[in-house]
């Protein structure tokens, strides 16, 4: 496996009893990078027509190959996204091939392809949930996101025949600079269609694909620290979670002083991804070439069973983050991990100044304005 020259790879007894694991728990099934909206903050999405992703799809077979394999280590549940998951022509077969596999099955979708076979098919084979993303209350919101035109009037129309169905569905929202001043707005739209869940992500990938140009329209898509902190305080039920947690959010306990491993989040543990392309990962967000295996060249086990402990015992030898990230008391509240840190630098284990500024922000709100 290719090492970054800060890091090394050293003998860990603990990833010996990976092996001896029974069961993999979940897995996610990325099934095209392609999507008909353009959002503005998207780290993933390729044009709806471009020949050259579709081609490096994974075909049906191959992904029933996969999920066999999956099964058989273990695995449950599955999550399909994308990309647009339902612009594949072929999304029935793939989602009724994993339902019949024995599997639970969870879609992300932004609504707007809904069809009349779509809602058959979740009436008659009903998933686990539906997530979708609301990107705006509005039109002139959600299509300023989305930067396609009539696509407020389609993902209104999809989610309503969703949810006219009786199909489970969830919703979530992305806090970015487009849609900022909507939020309040957004919470109330999600809370008034699915009652027993709402969500709102203010962490922003960059790009996997490395495109500049693209990722600096997301950085300035990004809230400030203090926007996101003023949301979340907004948020009752969001942080009065934070504030009961203070004791175990912001704890000295939590320093890794000594600790060179750069894993210490649950990538790997009973989950993992594999992308349109048939790449294994550990998680969606880790996207660092020696972190990654071709399922198309080696079978899912030996990924699951080689891969897994030798990315988890990748350790670092940046003395700036080992003092920094690796002495810090709030990581819990920090945005931070080795996949972001590749995103943002092209280094697994590099301090982020804007992931910090954020952790120090929501650390001062929930200690009462003392920060550390």
């Amino acid at each position: 496996m290719k090492q970054n020259s800060s890091m090394e790879i050293q003998d860990f007894p603990l990833w010996a009893k990976l092996k001896e694991r029974r069961a993999v728990l979940s897995f996610d099934l990325e099934i095209t990078p392609r999507c008909n909206l353009q959002c503005r903050h998207c780290y993933i999405n390729l044009p709806s027509d471009d020949q050259d992703a579709r081609s490096r799809e994974l075909t049906l077979p191959e992904i029933s190959a996969i999920a066999d394999q999956a099964v058989a280590l273990g695995a449950i549940w599955v999550l399909i996204s994308g990309g647009e998951p339902l612009l594949r022509e072929d999304f029935s077969e793939i989602y009724l091939a994993l339902k019949r596999k024995g599997l639970l099955v969870s879609v992300f979708t932004n609504a707007t392809l809904i069809r009349d076979e779509h809602i058959e098919l979740f009436s008659k084979y009903p998933p686990r949930d539906i997530e979708v993303t609301v990107y705006g209350a509005t039109q002139e919101t959600y299509e300023r996101v989305t930067r396609h035109p009539g696509s407020f009037a389609a993902f209104t129309n999809g989610l309503n025949r969703l949810m006219e169905s009786g199909v489970r569905v969830r919703l979530k929202a992305m806090a970015l600079r487009s849609n900022f001043q909507e939020l309040p707005a957004i919470a109330d739209f999600c809370r008034a269609h699915t009652k027993d869940y709402f969500r709102f992500d203010p962490q922003l990938h960059l790009r996997f694909d490395r495109d500049e140009e693209r990722n600096a329209g997301i950085r300035e898509e990004r809230l400030t620290p203090e926007e996101i902190v003023a949301l979340e305080q907004a948020d009752e039920a969001r942080f009065s979670a934070l504030q009961k947690g203070c004791d175990t959010l912001i704890n000295e306990e939590f320093t890794h002083i000594g600790c060179d491993h750069l894993f210490h989040c649950g990538a790997g543990n009973g989950s993992f991804n594999v992308s349109y392309d048939g790449k294994f990962r550990l998680c969606s967000s880790l996207w660092a070439p020696e972190t990654m295996y071709d399922l198309r060249q080696g079978p899912l086990r030996e990924a699951w069973e080689q891969l897994v402990p030798k990315v988890r015992d990748l350790r670092s030898q940046r003395r700036e983050f080992l003092d920094l990230c690796r002495r810090c008391p709030i990581i819990n509240l920090c945005l931070w991990c080795p996949a972001h840190s590749w995103l943002e630098t092209g280094e697994m284990d590099t301090p982020i100044d804007y992931f910090c500024q954020v952790a120090s922000a929501r650390a001062a709100a929930i200690s009462g304005g003392k920060g550390r």
